[in-house]
């Protein structure tokens, strides 16, 4: 490190809590040098990709966009679908390829522009067509970004673990997290203040999402990477069927799965909340502007946080995630039987602590899986547990469907109960050490 302080250098150090005296642990010396100028770059792209994330969320805003341009309600129910298994189910087939390349962060940043290609698609199908013809091309569009996004998801953690020493990780995705909730709040607030050009603050959204992606990619590239291993690169189903063996033989992979499995009850559980409180006339949670400032206030005020404590203990970070959203979802049921519902804090309370507890799902599984596997394996173990639960969302509409037929409060439970149990899966997880700095 060079004696003079940069103003980069200041910023890295104020925002990891590291100083210029830091010994890396398990990245190379040169990686570590370069730390500090690797660490912005990875909060402002990553933060950009967080932002197109939230300002096209298909739970939310494209959900919102097929219903106000006409489109058949079938297609309003494959927004989700689409984009979760577009975004998991290829990645043990991408993962080898991706293994190939010496430098993967090109993989990150050719993803990050075709999420933006993808976003781009969407505007357009939303300013030129309406009806079925929208909803084919804007699931088109959807279906590339989120195939796009596969590809970052496996690459990410890959370079994350190369380039960010462990006991920083948290911390970085975490500062990205915080930033972009902001930009997704403004977002939320336009959306409550001129709710009479809604539909055009939306495509605009869209168009911001578009460029934030090729922004986010653009900055990736300058990323300094040194070059990883690249045996077993070989691709195709043969190899993905191969890579399935570490389930057996990693028991704390399989282990980690399961907890993850379980602790999607916190992004599957918000639309039954949403159900009880219309259901008893609730009006706090009506109105898009009001969902994604929840679901964006959650971000902001817990990324961070949850960020820090993951490079202390990532396995206590899920414990912890997982009982606060089953607490989330108890409160919600309670407020439900008390005929709190329909008071205009009772359901945005429950909702807050639910985005809360996932945001920390979110950060405490990312962090969990980068550091429990050597850099040789890192993208293959993702691109595994990313499918497994991919498998297991699929699997879970399913089950959502089903058990909507008892009634939302039951299906509500049932979440609780999933929460609860992927809590108690992670506790029989190994600690991995924590991120005290040295």
């Amino acid at each position: 490190m060079p004696k003079h302080r940069t103003a980069v250098v200041t910023a890295y150090e104020a925002l990891s809590g590291e100083d210029d005296g830091r010994v890396c642990r398990d990245i190379p010396d040169k990686a570590c040098n370069a730390q500090p100028q690797n660490f912005l770059r990875h909060a402002l792209a990553l933060g950009l990709s967080k932002s197109g994330d939230g300002l096209s969320d298909p739970k939310l805003v494209l959900s919102w966009l097929l219903t106000h341009l006409g489109a058949p309600a079938a297609m309003v129910g494959l927004l989700v679908p689409i984009r979760e298994a577009g975004a998991l189910l290829p990645q043990l087939f991408t993962a080898a390829r991706i293994r190939a390349m010496a430098q993967r962060k090109w993989a990150w940043a050719g993803a990050a522009f075709g999420q933006g290609m993808g976003a781009a698609i969407i505007a357009f199908a939303a300013l030129t067509l309406d009806g079925a013809a929208a909803g084919a091309v804007i699931l088109a569009g959807l279906a590339l970004l989120a195939v796009s996004r596969s590809v970052a998801s496996v690459a990410y953690k890959d370079v994350l673990g190369k380039t960010i020493d462990k006991g920083t990780r948290g911390t970085v995705t975490g500062v990205a997290g915080t930033w972009s909730a902001m930009v997704v709040i403004i977002f939320a607030l336009i959306l409550i203040l001129y709710s009479e050009h809604r539909a055009v603050i939306v495509i605009a959204a869209l168009v911001t999402a578009a460029s934030a992606w090729t922004l986010a990619g653009a900055l990736f590239t300058g990323l300094q990477e040194n070059k990883g291993a690249t045996e077993g690169g070989a691709n195709g189903f043969s190899a993905a069927l191969n890579n399935l063996r570490y389930l057996h033989e990693d028991r704390q992979l399989a282990r980690f799965i399961i907890a993850r499995g379980l602790l999607t009850s916190t992004a599957l559980a918000p639309p039954y909340l949403v159900v009880l409180a219309s259901g008893d006339g609730g009006a706090a949670l009506e109105g898009l502007g009001a969902l994604v400032l929840a679901s964006a206030l959650a971000a902001l005020m817990s990324s961070y946080v949850w960020g820090r404590l993951a490079d202390q203990s990532s396995r206590k970070v899920l414990i912890m995630t997982g009982l606060c959203g089953a607490a989330a979802m108890v409160a919600t049921l309670t407020f439900a039987a008390m005929g709190l519902a329909a008071t205009l804090w009772a359901m945005p309370l429950a909702l807050f602590m639910l985005m809360i507890a996932h945001q920390g799902v979110r950060l405490g599984r990312s962090t969990y899986l980068v550091d429990m596997v050597g850099q040789d394996l890192r993208a293959i173990y993702t691109a595994i547990a990313n499918t497994a639960i991919g498998v297991i969302l699929l699997a879970s509409g399913v089950f959502g469907a089903i058990a909507a037929l008892a009634g939302a409060g039951a299906t509500m439970a049932l979440f609780a109960l999933m929460a609860a149990g992927g809590a108690y899966t992670a506790y029989g997880l190994k600690e991995l050490g924590d991120g005290t700095k040295s």
